[in-house]
């Protein structure tokens, strides 16, 4: 395992990577650093020209494990565009599985690779913010940041 570090304007971010793709993109407090790589270090750029505002598609390979339905619900939350944030219920109505709501939540929590599979774009049914493990500031940053990159104005709705 390698990493690099991005030190941004929500907090110190960990990039994990493999030799071959990023395993991991989130925030890990108190841990030892490990040796970075050129996976890391590439995913680390693109990050930072991220938050920087000059990028809001990645261009790394990834690798996240995870049940054949956690790997549906992760395809499609990089479905959902930048500026544009989704509603759980939209998201499973995209999914075609309606029923499946909780179940497309909890595999949404269990995302490991943050802003790349962006989880922060999905928001409750009445446009409140909730659940994101980074802290709801941290998902109200990315929303505006994106929302400002994109010119569609959704920050508004927070």
């Amino acid at each position: 395992m390698y990493e690099s570090i991005l030190d941004s304007q929500i907090g110190r971010i960990t990039v994990g990577a493999s030799g071959t793709a990023v395993t991991f993109i989130g925030f890990r407090e108190g841990q030892e650093t490990l040796p970075a790589n050129e996976v890391s270090e590439l995913a680390r750029t693109q990050l930072e020209e991220y938050f920087s505002g000059n990028r809001l598609e990645f261009g790394f390979a990834t690798d996240q494990p995870g049940t054949p339905f956690q790997q549906q619900v992760w395809s499609e939350l990089r479905q959902v565009k930048p500026g544009n944030p989704i509603s759980y219920t939209a998201l499973a109505k995209r999914m075609g599985n309606l029923p499946a709501i909780r179940a497309i939540a909890s595999a949404n929590g269990r995302n490991n690779l943050m802003i790349v599979v962006p989880c922060h774009r999905i928001i409750g049914a009445n446009g409140d913010l909730v659940g994101y493990a980074g802290g709801l500031w941290r998902k109200k940053w990315l929303l505006d940041h994106e929302a400002k990159l994109t010119g569609t104005g959704q920050s508004s709705l927070f």
